[in-house]
Parts: C-alpha cells; structure tokens; sequence
C-alpha cells in the first residue's frame, strides 16, 4: 500500500496546476501525479499550432517543467500509468501496474479525448484523432509524406491545425458543416472575414457539408458527405468536438452528462475529492449558472485553485473569466467571455478587418457580454477583460 496525502489523476494542464497549486502552500505534503503518456506533462494547446507549423519545435519545446523540477518538487511522477479503480468512500485507487494507492485527497483532472463522428469507417488508416503528443507527431510526419490533407471540423483544433499545416505548405482542404468558420462564436461578417481570410492563404473550403462516412479498404481514400459528393483524401485529421474522460467515476455521484460537479471551491459533493479541467462543472459566479469549460487557461487556472485549496491553507473561491487566445497566420486572436449564453448578441467593431486590427464587442442590450480581438496590445485585452467582469460581478 501507498499512502499519499495527494493524488492528482491526470498529468495535463489542469493536474500539473494542480501540483503547483499544492507545492505553493504546502511544500512537505506527499504528492502522486498520474499521466497516462509516456511524455514528461506538456502544452496540448501547442500541438495544433507551433508544433505543426514550426519544422524544428521539439516535444521538449511543449514541457510545462523538465523532469528535474518534479524530483526538486518531490512529486511522485508517474507516467505510463493509468487509475484503473477509484474508490471514493475508503479513498483508494489502483494504478495499472496493481499498486494500491491511499490517498488523504484527490483532484480528479481526467480531461477529454476527441469525439469519433458515427460514420463508417472511423478506423481506417491515415485518419488522426489530434489529442496527445503521439497523434501530432504522426500527424506532422505524415503530413509532410503526403503533401495534403483533408481537416474535418470548425473548431478551435481544426482551424488551427489546418493553418499550421497551411504554412508548412502542405496543401490543406477543410470540411464543415458550417456556412463560415467559428460561425458558433462569431458575428456574421467577422465569421465571413475569417473564412475569406482562410481562401485567400491557399486553404480550400468545404462549407455547409456534412460528414457522411469514410472510405477506404485499410486506408483512407475518400471521404463522403451527406450532399452526395466524395473527395478524394489520403490523410485526415478529425476534430468534430471531444468527450470527457468519466470512465473512472462512472455510476459515481462524480459523473453526470454535463461533466463532474463541484461546488465554488472545486470541491465535490464528497469531501477531499476535488475536479479541475475539461470535467469539472462548475458555478459560474460571473455570468450566473453552471459552467463546464475545456480550455487550456480554465484548466491552468482552475488547477492552481484547486491545488491550493485542497492543502486547506489557502480557501478561494473560483471566478475566473472565460479567456482563450489562438493563433491563426499573422493573427492572435483573444476571445473573452460569455460566447454561449443562447441569447442574441449586438456586435460592435472597433478597428479595421481589413487592417487585421479590430475588435468586436458583443452585447446583450447594453450590457457587455463577450468580445473578440484580433492583433490587439496586451493591455487592452486585459481592460476589455476588466469591463466584462465589472458588467456582471456586484460590488
């Protein structure tokens, strides 16, 4: 039997936070961090920009902290394990090497994998399902052997990916059931802008086609959609949207369709287990409600919370501001806040997209609810994320 005083499940973003977190305010605490890849803990959010694009970026270049800096920290690393059993009432868990782990806390940090489209042929050679350090290598290397590749999806991962691949001049195609890209977050002619911008760097676009299966003996040679046509492809990448990594707590009070739920501390209902990440749903103490948030800064952010609550010392309340930053060509782009409230959103535009200079307020009457910038200073990001938070935080 091990016994530690914390075990923190999953090795990404929001469980290295978590770590650091917990060091913060308790530096002789018995720590155990978990990760299921053979890789010291990295950066996923560059494996669909940099590490594509940039021939000379290395793994090393994604790792949070070298490996020295766990054994500095005396945190107990182990990678290539998985948590094969998690026992909430006698807080026990079984790695996958049969170790038994007592633990005084946890902090559930499992995130997502990406979402497989209910369509024929999901399997087949050459398609790539971008989520860990292995698919970006293949990805990369096969890209460069084929010379094209086909993006299915219009999320953040496709579109970045289908950019980074774009400027290794590699030909890119990308296939979406949207008439325009990030049509879901966008207004109307900015979601245009972008599209265009898109064409106008050489990418070429399938809108408003939706996936109906892929084809191929053991490889993937064309793909279907629901409009009758097929493209010819021999790569590609599928990002339609990701799942959350639950299994462990399946039939647990920790599991529900909407993610794990935990109070304002990232406590859950049972006491000394804590969520952070893809998974935890959480009160929205800004815009009101329950929020599950699966990108990297909740997760960074969330885990630095989580970890130092659990050590007891230091009690704070999460009410970090939704905030995700990508990078697209020439651009970096910052969105910041509330993008999916459901209710219409009036734009207003300062600056030129033209220029590829602006920014774009989105508001509810007249109350301030998200905003999106692109090739915008620092400091105004941060104003605009202080006006958001002083149009819904009371005192």
């Amino acid at each position: 039997m091990i016994e530690r005083d914390y075990l923190v499940v999953g090795a990404g973003t929001a469980g290295v936070s978590v770590c650091e977190g917990i060091r913060q305010y308790d530096k002789r605490g018995k720590v155990m961090l978990v990760g299921n890849e053979n890789y010291s803990p990295y950066s996923r959010t560059a494996l669909s920009k940099r590490f594509l694009s940039d021939k000379d970026f290395s793994p090393e270049g994604t790792a949070y902290h070298p490996a020295e800096w766990f054994q500095e920290q005396k945190i107990d690393l182990r990678l290539n394990t998985v948590v094969t059993q998690f026992n909430i009432d006698r807080h026990l868990a079984v790695l996958s090497n049969g170790q038994t782990v007592e633990f005084k806390k946890a902090c559930l940090a499992t995130g997502s994998r990406p979402l497989r489209p209910q369509v024929a042929g999901t399997n087949l050679g050459n398609i790539i399902y971008l989520r860990s350090m292995g698919d970006a290598k293949a990805l990369k290397e096969m890209a460069a052997i084929e010379g094209s590749i086909m993006v299915v999806g219009s999320g953040f991962i496709a579109v970045e990916a289908a950019a980074a691949l774009r400027t290794t001049r590699c030909k890119v195609s990308l296939l979406t059931r949207d008439a325009a890209l990030w049509s879901q977050m966008l207004d109307a002619e900015t979601a245009t802008w972008l599209t265009n911008l898109f064409r106008h760097h050489g990418v070429t676009l399938h809108l408003q086609e939706n996936l109906n299966g892929f084809e191929g003996k053991t490889v993937l040679r064309n793909i279907q959609t629901k409009n009758g046509n097929r493209y010819p492809a021999s790569l590609a990448l599928v990002a339609v949207g990701a799942e959350m990594n639950l299994e462990l707590v399946r039939n647990t009070p920790l599991n529900s369709p909407k993610g794990t739920p935990v109070n304002e501390f990232l406590e859950t209902d049972e006491k000394g287990i804590y969520a952070a990440g893809d998974i935890a749903l959480y009160p929205d103490r800004i815009f009101g409600g329950v929020r599950r948030t699966d990108h990297w800064d909740n997760a960074r952010q969330q885990g630095l919370f989580a970890g130092a609550n659990m050590t007891g010392k230091k009690r704070q309340r999460y009410d970090h501001l939704p905030q995700y930053t990508s990078e697209l060509f020439d651009l970096t782009l910052d969105f910041l806040g509330n993008f999916g409230n459901g209710a219409p959103l009036q734009p207003v535009l300062d600056g030129s997209r033209e220029k590829k200079s602006f920014a774009v307020r989105y508001l509810q009457g007249d109350k301030l609810q998200a905003a999106f910038l692109c090739n915008r200073p620092a400091d105004e990001v941060a104003a605009l994320a202080d006006d958001l938070r002083a149009a819904h935080v009371k005192g």
